[in-house]
């Protein structure tokens, strides 16, 4: 379900508020046409120049043009005027679905605002749905503490995610551009990468990961190898269980954007996800009880 046409309900006060605030609190029934949406001209809209989102899988919109053609656009799009057109905040996939499905027009809610205010939208409409990578994620939260003064404690609590997940994404950022574009085109996993993160051949690791399919344990090796002087090299010893929990921890910690802390003993043991803010609470239950964020 998007994120700007949520269903008429009321949460809990102070539960999943990030992006309800920023889009004015905008819900819609399905099959009206109040509450700020209306029909725009696809002709008079154009895509957001600092949109997050970057790559576009062409059969997943292809799929998406398909059903458009057929339903048409059951989620309003989020659009800001400037001049006498619009440009998108949120909803960039919709719109280029519709264009391949031929329409003419889009259902959209136009909201004025600015581009701090629509770089957030565009952010967290686009987590939340899960569509950014890694990079994408990691550059758009850049761009909000760079040029917007955003803390990463503050974005932690819009966006739901620790203050750890932000800060690693943003740590990616000083890859080699090559072994960026393998994590953005999916061939590199986050571990993988975070592995090479101050290693000096990380271009060269990240090619023998990728053409010999190499597990994230596998390049964390190497990498520790890579960082050591060669006269003080050991040989690689069998990994110790504590060693496979942290990196399951941090396996996790990545999926979720959560601390994790797992405690494993012969007999059981405890998984621990923490949270700082309501809001982190409110995703990880629906996580758990499978609704759509």
């Amino acid at each position: 379900m998007s994120i700007e046409s949520l269903p008429l309900r009321r949460k809990s006060p102070g539960l999943g508020r990030g992006l309800s605030a920023l889009l004015g609190e905008v819900e819609r029934e399905p099959g009206t046409t109040d509450n700020g949406v209306r029909e725009i001209a696809i002709a008079d809209i154009s895509p957001h120049p600092d949109q997050p989102r970057r790559h576009f899988d062409d059969d997943a919109l292809a799929e998406l043009a398909e059903s458009i053609g057929l339903r048409g656009v059951l989620q309003p799009i989020v659009v800001r005027p400037v001049g006498s057109k619009f440009q998108i905040v949120a909803g960039e996939r919709r719109w280029r679905a519709a264009q391949k499905a031929h329409l003419h027009q889009i259902p959209a809610i136009i909201r004025d605002y600015d581009d701090s205010a629509a770089l957030e939208v565009a952010l967290i409409e686009n987590i939340q749905r899960e569509e950014l990578n890694a990079i994408e994620e990691g550059e758009a939260y850049a761009r909000l503490t760079r040029d917007f003064g955003h803390s990463q404690e503050a974005l932690g609590k819009i966006v739901h995610k620790s203050r750890s997940h932000i800060a690693n994404l943003m740590r990616l950022l000083d890859l080699p551009p090559v072994v960026r574009g393998m994590l953005a085109d999916g061939r590199l996993q986050m571990g993988h990468a975070r592995a090479l993160l101050g290693v000096t051949d990380a271009e060269l690791l990240a090619e023998q990961a990728v053409t010999k399919g190499l597990s994230v344990r596998d390049v964390e090796r190497l990498a520790k190898r890579a960082k050591k002087p060669e006269s003080v090299v050991k040989p690689i010893s069998v990994p110790q269980r504590n060693e496979d929990i942290a990196m399951l921890e941090r396996q996790l910690g990545d999926l979720l954007g959560l601390k994790i802390s797992i405690a494993h003993t012969a007999t059981g043991g405890n998984v621990t996800l923490n949270y700082a803010t309501l809001d982190q609470l409110d995703m990880i239950c629906q996580r758990l009880s499978g609704e759509k964020i």
